[in-house]
């Protein structure tokens, strides 16, 4: 358990094997919630040497939230949870994440961020507002709402943005790519022909060869910046 000043909250937490210190890495949860799909990318972080926590991001509304995209049902509770998530308090959750990650006696003291759809905007905020050491956002949502942060962002992001999604329409692709073009720490990375969630294994988006191509160039950014 995490414990922040409104309480205390879950996390899924994945090592690598060996003794030897590691980077940490921060995952911010899609709107499904801490679900199959979130842990698994967890667990190929520690397959890779880092040590990956994934904070429960809706306790203050449900706890233990893990929906998938396959039926209706489960997109309006998702949705109903996006609507009603305070992203200030996600922000403040995921710093104190990022501390609790740095002070584990397995970590090398450095902590990076990845996150995914309202993740990605989560990863993005990471960037310009705690001490995280670099963070990913894949096809982060509502990024083109939130430029005024550009210019507090302090440490190197990756954005992986989805050409084709229906999420992020391409005048927000182009406004965000615009925003943040002058910022030489932010790099952005553009996937023709994909969906929102192509990265997402199982789902209905899931784009292999895109989602291969943004996984390793997110895995060797974090070997850059957290070995």
């Amino acid at each position: 358990m995490i414990k922040c000043p409104d309480g205390q909250f879950m996390a899924y937490l994945a090592r690598p094997t060996g003794t030897a210190k590691a980077g940490g890495v921060v995952v911010a949860q899609e709107i499904f919630g801490i679900n199959a799909a979130m842990r698994a990318v967890s667990d190929r972080l520690a397959a890779h040497g880092f040590i990956a926590l994934c904070p429960d991001l809706f306790w203050r509304q449900e706890r233990n939230v893990q929906l998938t995209d396959r039926t209706q049902a489960e997109w309006d509770k998702a949705f109903k949870l996006f609507q009603g998530f305070n992203l200030e308090k996600g922000v403040a959750d995921l710093a104190v994440s990022i501390a609790h990650l740095r002070a584990d006696e397995g970590c090398n003291g450095l902590v990076g961020g990845v996150g995914y759809c309202l993740g990605g905007l989560l990863a993005y905020l990471m960037a310009s507002r705690t001490n995280v050491d670099c963070s990913v956002g894949y096809y982060g949502v509502n990024i083109d709402a939130m430029l005024a942060e550009a210019k507090r962002i302090q440490s190197p992001l990756i954005l992986h943005v989805a050409e084709e999604d229906h999420f992020v329409s391409k005048e927000a692709q182009a406004k965000i790519r615009d925003g943040l073009k002058t910022n030489a720490i932010v790099t952005i990375h553009s996937y023709a022909g994909v969906d929102h969630a192509f990265a997402r294994p199982e789902g209905q988006k899931f784009d292999q060869a895109a989602a291969d191509l943004a996984d390793r160039r997110t895995l060797a950014f974090f070997k850059q910046h957290l070995s």
